[in-house]
């Protein structure tokens, strides 16, 4: 017996130094990897040498499936190598399955797997395997919840969001089962964001009711409370932005803007959660401020506040600049093009064209590094570059812009913002009534009107006022307009609050009622000067021009003739720029993806009458993303 155990224990101890002399060979390894992925600049080929050197030793089944992890992960996220990345993956998946309490490696293989077919374009590939990770991770709270986000995100890309919405809401009661109200709120929030783009609002209210008590109730670490906060307040703002409701949501604004304040003051919590579900975080401080920053200018641009609009665009791209440097997360491009989409409105309200054109051309760019980018961002593009050509005179590209983004856009509130533009074009064209006629139909504030945006309606009205003036139906146009500007005034909509007195004013001044017309006119001059928008100006300086000429006013005449001829040098300048650049090009590009080059013009290569007139039809601009 004696003997027996002598021999045990000589072979336990064998055992003992193998397993030893094999850890110490393999950290050695391990470690030269990770030296050579940290270097700077990283060492991708001596660290990927590392990692394979350990197969030839015949490694244990758990070292084995780490170490095809850690390689997939580098030739992943290091190199192009995607079929050398996946190989590597789909073994660490295959091989962690059969070892137990192995959750960490199994279920990062199956994520990074995924993410790797849907970059290869093989999203039937990753949606079995995430539904396999997800049904044997129920004992795992943290990848369960993170395995929940990345299927519904997956549903999302591919708009399918039925599915994300009911994925959501199995991870918000999954949550609550788990003791993890922080995620389950992260869970129902994701899930009235989707709601929100679907625009079933009856569902939204009460979840974001239950999602706003959860928040208010939870007490944990404090950034992630704050940052629950910023996410339902975000939701809150951008559902009264879409609605167009641009005085209402002043309250909430204000306290989202007042959350990101006190988040910049708040030191990160090294302590980690106790409750691993609780491991997650919805965006970095740093994103969340780019996004208040977003919805800020969204709502400026709304309200008419250009040069606010102006400031927090500047603000917002000199953070998003500095992040690039150190983040390539898609989501700062999406937000670097929803910015430029917004300060590109602005640019040709206030009368900088060129500037305006130089900006889309700065759009495209970013939607040729990449394809999601481009869908998601198409029919905003070919709007942006309808706008620019009202802008310019050139209507026969106008028409063909709104009629391609049309075609591209299944999103409700842009769909009626671009029958409302391309209704104006065919206004101003003269000669196109029957079109102009179905698309009235389409978009008639009276009887059932497409969409729920305030701000929409409230244009629509105007269009209609706008129409009647032209055919000389002034009775019809004042009716029009004075609901243009009840909805206006009512949600502080300034822009069209400025067109419909203008447009008022020129009616009464055409009818002959010249007090009537000078009580129109002065407070759009003086609205438009603050907007600041330019065509509004060139509008009222006109018409004050008549005015005053009309009542015998000299003085006054001779300085709203000199204001007029100030506005309309300068817009007949920004013309001639914006129609000499390389980028004017753009109005004849409607199909497939934006143009790398441009040809240099010759110069403008449209009329110029428009803005040497004294009567200047200004285009409106509401929100349209």
């Amino acid at each position: 017996m004696a003997a027996q155990a002598a021999v045990a224990a000589q072979a336990a101890a064998a055992q003992a130094a193998q397993a030893e002399a094999a850890e110490s060979w393999y950290l050695a390894l391990l470690g030269f990897a990770e030296h050579f992925r940290t270097s700077s600049p990283p060492k991708i080929r001596l660290c990927v040498h590392c990692l394979q050197a350990v197969f030839p030793f015949k490694p244990p089944q758990r070292i084995e499936a780490r170490t095809h992890l850690q390689l997939g992960s580098v030739l992943y996220h290091h190199t192009k190598n995607s079929e050398q990345a996946r190989s590597h993956l789909e073994k660490a998946w295959l091989i962690s399955q059969q070892i137990p309490q192995f959750e960490d490696v199994k279920f990062e293989a199956a994520s990074l797997l995924s993410e790797l077919y849907c970059q290869e374009n093989s999203v039937d590939a990753a949606k079995p395997l995430l539904r396999k990770a997800i049904q044997i991770s129920q004992q795992t709270p943290y990848w369960h919840c993170r395995l929940l986000f990345q299927l519904a995100q997956l549903h999302t890309l591919e708009k399918d969001l039925v599915s994300a919405c009911d994925l959501l809401g199995v991870g918000a009661e999954y949550a609550r089962v788990v003791g993890s109200e922080y995620t389950r709120a992260l869970f129902l929030l994701s899930k009235g964001m989707l709601l929100l783009m679907e625009r079933k609002l009856q569902e939204v209210h009460p979840l974001l009711t239950l999602c706003g008590q959860i928040v208010e109730n939870w007490q944990g670490n404090p950034i992630q409370k704050e940052s629950l906060r910023v996410f339902f307040l975000v939701l809150q703002v951008t559902h009264y932005l879409d609605a167009g409701q641009v005085k209402s949501v002043k309250p909430c604004l204000k306290q989202l803007q007042q959350c990101i304040q006190t988040i910049s003051t708040l030191h990160d919590d090294e302590i980690l959660p106790s409750n691993p579900a609780d491991l997650f975080h919805w965006l970095p401080k740093e994103h969340m401020c780019v996004l208040v920053y977003l919805v800020t200018v969204m709502h400026s641009m709304q309200a008419g506040y250009l040069e606010k609009a102006q400031k927090y665009t500047d603000k917002a791209l000199m953070q998003l600049e500095k992040l690039k440097m150190l983040d390539c997360s898609p989501i700062l491009s999406s937000f670097q093009v929803i910015l430029l989409e917004h300060i590109i409105m602005c640019r040709l309200v206030t009368g900088h064209k060129a500037t305006a054109l130089q900006e889309i051309s700065q759009v495209c760019q970013l939607c040729q590094q990449s394809p999601r980018l481009f869908s998601n961002h198409a029919a905003q593009l070919h709007t942006l570059l309808g706008l620019y050509c009202v802008s310019v005179n050139c209507m026969d590209n106008a028409e063909a812009q709104f009629t391609t983004a049309l075609r591209l856009t299944n999103h409700q509130e842009l769909w009626a913002f671009i029958v409302t533009n391309l209704a104006s074009v065919y206004i101003r064209e003269g000669n196109r009534h029957q079109e102009l006629y179905s698309l009235l139909e389409r978009i008639n504030p009276d009887h059932s009107f497409p969409v729920s945006s305030h701000c929409l309606r409230a244009a629509a009205f105007y269009v209609r006022g706008l129409f009647s003036f032209f055919q000389g139906r002034y009775n019809e146009a004042k009716r029009f307009l004075r609901e243009t500007l009840k909805m206006s005034n009512a949600e502080d909509l300034n822009r069209l609050t400025a067109c419909s007195l203008v447009l008022l004013g020129h009616i009464f001044y055409v009818l002959g009622n010249h007090r009537e017309s000078n009580n129109m006119v002065v407070p759009a001059m003086q609205l438009a000067s603050k907007i600041p928008d330019m065509s509004v100006q060139l509008w009222s300086s006109a018409l004050l021009r008549d005015l005053n000429k009309a009542c015998g006013n000299a003085m006054d005449a001779h300085e709203a003739a000199q204001m007029h001829q100030n506005f309309s040098q300068q817009l007949l300048q920004d013309h001639i720029e914006a129609c000499s650049l390389p980028e004017h090009n753009l109005i004849t590009w409607t199909d497939g993806p934006p143009p790398v080059q441009f040809q240099a013009q010759n110069g403008p290569n449209t009329s110029l009458a428009s803005l040497r007139g004294t009567w200047c039809v200004p285009d409106f601009h509401p929100d349209s993303s």
